[in-house]
């Protein structure tokens, strides 16, 4: 729908990328009417009033001393974020980097309002994501958002994304869109996170880093990154170490991800970018029943050390991104990535309970963007086309106790992609614009079923899908954008979702994909120098919602069911603010009202009315962050509220509120740098649920999270000579 890299400009026009970008002025918002209601329509009319009259109210207010630009750019079209009709949150390198223990994304995100995230301490089964609800399926992998690097997509053309090759440690910042945004993106598009590598800096520099902490943790860092005339290059190492918190959740991970840019001349440039990832341990303590986590929350599940439930990952990853400069008005862009991935995993039970997968996964995409005029009024027009294609050699033996046992399960399964999309942005008046556009998807999915013993299950699926959307921006004031869109997505069920309930092989003959209508109404801008305020009301209509569950022979292995419809209602609020010229403060809060209008399972439960599992209805995050004279601390507090852990909403997981908190000291001297950091995790020792799995057998959702933890480290850097 838009693009994902956002550069901050201040009010002398210095952007930190350096790209010259068009540059409106943030707005300013004084005040805000109360808002109580629980339907997003009712809560879209009280927002349109409100943000009306606060535009009149802006007119004659005085000017803000320094006003803030923020401009999105690099994933498919450089628009300033005020001037995009969606809800957008950008992170920024030192909130991913500074005092850290980059264990997951969560660390960096968990202030972004609409995003809900569970299980950063069990490697095996991966970090969950869940954007307006997109993604709350998932117990393993990512789902129904589309993860890109450095525009280079890390979700696969079925659907699932894994964050596990990310390196936090090179990364300069993240951008959010929340909300549907298949126009775009095409499958799994229900949000969109991309992640951008560092470029290096005009003066070299080598960095070193370690740091250790309670449960074993340990982690290992070098990097290094210089600007050589028309060759920019970064190259980060790290080793990362973690005996865990409970019994059997041991990981060991290493990376290494390395970006040069090399111009070719004063219009074009190549990015080469690579990604190794090695992860040889990344065991499973599994779910507990709450009985259980009330005796022992360190112990794990019985089932899961009997069965040495955990995972393996090796994967390779080279991409290149060409940008090439007309003139002013046209841009090209081409892209190509290759990823080949080695994954094993031990489930909880015997019968095909280990799986061993080879992946290769290719694809490539154009680009083009054109500035220009349309009956005298501005307009810029995108269009591009993507081709993805996913191979994946699946077999499943029989898992004796943690010994590969007899094959059950051998079938290739293959997932081509082809998308194209236009777009138009059109100035209709100084105060109007107008955009308008759409997506064409096909996705075929193919099975080679060569395990014949019980049949031959081999088959094809094809998926066809239409993405359109249209949105406006509307100067209120000087200060303050208001902006409405209907935007679509869609989500066909991953390789692994097709799974067949039965046992057998091939599809599951009752599954269909997923689709999305988001109708959505927000306000964006400035109060005075720094301060910024954003709220987003939405309301979205879903169709064969994918729905999780297991079976009593398979344990630990998730099977889905399509819910015929679903609702979700939601506001999204964010407010920042500096305290003081050393003192700066955040806070998010959001509200999700997501049920089931209409869904009966297989075995003939009905849920209609009942609340969607996985998602809070309350989520709010607090954050302090001071800096002075090279000594900084922050601290976060996020209180999430008591949600479904089930589709009979039988069972909840509790509400918690659980606060981190880390400070540190960075001084230079000479060519030196150094960064000394302490922090601590769970400060007042809450305890709660890390994670939750939706719908599993026999009661046990619950994954306990850490109780109160410690740790330090250093940074070392020397920065060469110009």
């Amino acid at each position: 729908m838009f693009s994902t890299r956002a550069d901050i400009t201040n009010g002398n026009g210095q952007s930190h990328s350096g790209e010259a970008i068009r540059q409106i002025s943030s707005r300013r918002h004084p005040g805000a009417a109360p808002i109580a209601t629980h339907t997003a329509q009712t809560l879209l009319f009280g927002l349109g009033f409100w943000c009306a009259s606060v535009g009149l109210a802006q007119d004659n207010a005085p000017p803000a001393d320094e006003p803030i630009v923020i401009t999105i750019t690099g994933g498919r079209i450089a628009s300033p974020v005020d001037r995009v009709p969606a809800a957008i949150s950008v992170v920024d390198q030192d909130k991913m980097q500074r005092g850290t223990q980059q264990l997951g994304l969560d660390e960096s995100l968990a202030g972004v309002p609409g995003l809900f995230m569970q299980n950063r301490y069990n490697f095996a089964q991966d970090l969950r994501i869940s954007m307006r609800g997109f993604g709350a399926r998932a117990n393993f992998g990512i789902r129904g958002i589309k993860i890109l690097v450095d525009g280079v997509p890390q979700t696969l053309p079925d659907g699932q994304g894994q964050v596990d090759s990310i390196d936090l440690g090179s990364t300069q910042q993240i951008d959010v869109i929340r909300g549907p945004a298949s126009s775009l993106w095409g499958n799994a598009s229900g949000g969109v996170i991309n992640i951008t590598t560092e470029d290096g800096p005009l003066q070299p520099f080598v960095d070193a880093g370690a740091a250790l902490g309670d449960f074993g943790y340990r982690k290992y860092q070098l990097k290094a990154a210089g600007d050589r005339g028309s060759v920019n290059y970064l190259a980060n190492g790290s080793r990362l170490e973690l005996d865990g918190y409970r019994d059997h959740s041991q990981v060991e991970n290493k990376l290494f991800n390395s970006k040069v840019r090399f111009l070719i001349d004063e219009s074009s440039k190549l990015v080469a970018l690579v990604n190794l990832t090695d992860s040889p341990v990344a065991q499973d303590p599994g779910a507990l029943t709450r009985d259980e986590m009330n005796v022992d929350p360190t112990q794990a599940s019985q089932r899961n050390v009997i069965f040495d439930a955990g995972e393996q990952v090796e994967q390779e990853k080279l991409s290149f991104v060409y940008n090439k400069m007309f003139d002013n008005h046209r841009k090209l862009t081409v892209r190509n990535y290759y990823v080949w991935r080695d994954f094993e995993n031990r489930l909880p039970f015997a019968g095909g309970g280990a799986v061993r997968l080879d992946r290769f996964f290719l694809g490539g995409g154009v680009l083009y963007t054109h500035d220009g005029d349309i009956m005298g009024l501005n307009n810029r027009l995108v269009a591009g086309i993507d081709l993805d294609k996913q191979n994946d050699d699946r077999r499943r033996f029989d898992n004796n106790q943690g010994v590969l046992g007899a094959l059950a399960f051998d079938q290739k399964e293959t997932v081509t992609g082809a998308g194209a999309f236009v777009r138009s942005e059109l100035s209709a008046t100084e105060q109007l614009d107008l955009f308008v556009g759409a997506r064409y998807d096909r996705i075929e999915f193919d099975v080679d079923d060569r395990f014949l013993t019980n049949g031959d299950d081999s088959g094809q699926r094809i998926i066809e899908q239409v993405s359109p959307m249209i949105g406006i921006v509307y100067d209120l004031s000087p200060r303050t954008n208001l902006y409405a869109n209907v935007s679509t997505s869609f989500e066909t069920p991953t390789t692994a979702e097709f799974a067949n309930p039965s046992g057998q092989g091939g599809f599951n003959p009752k599954l269909e994909p997923q689709t999305a209508t988001n109708y959505e109404l927000g306000i964006k801008g400035t109060i005075a120098s720094g301060i910024r305020y954003e709220a987003a009301l939405f309301h979205i209509d879903i169709k064969d919602e994918l729905i999780p569950f297991e079976v009593a022979t398979q344990p630990g292995r998730t099977f889905f069911v399509n819910a015929g419809e679903s609702t979700r209602d939601g506001v999204e609020l964010t407010l920042s603010a500096p305290v003081t010229p050393h003192l700066s403060a955040s806070v998010s809060y959001t509200y999700s009202d997501f049920v089931f209008d209409r869904f009966a399972d297989s075995q003939g439960s009905v849920f209609d009315g009942n609340r969607i599992p996985g998602v809070p209805k309350h989520l709010l995050h607090a954050d302090l962050s001071y800096q002075r004279r090279g000594f900084f601390a922050d601290w976060e507090l996020l209180h999430v509220g008591d949600f479904y852990v089930d589709n009979a909403n039988s069972e909840k997981n509790d509400s918690y509120t659980v606060s981190n908190a880390k400070a540190g000291y960075a001084g230079d001297h000479d060519n030196w740098e150094w960064t000394l950091y302490l922090g601590v995790n769970n400060l007042f020792d809450a305890a709660y649920a890390a994670n939750v799995r939706i719908n599993a057998f026999g009661g046990r959702y619950f994954e306990p999270a850490p109780d109160r933890n410690l740790y330090t480290g250093m940074h070392l850097r020397y920065r060469f000579g110009l």
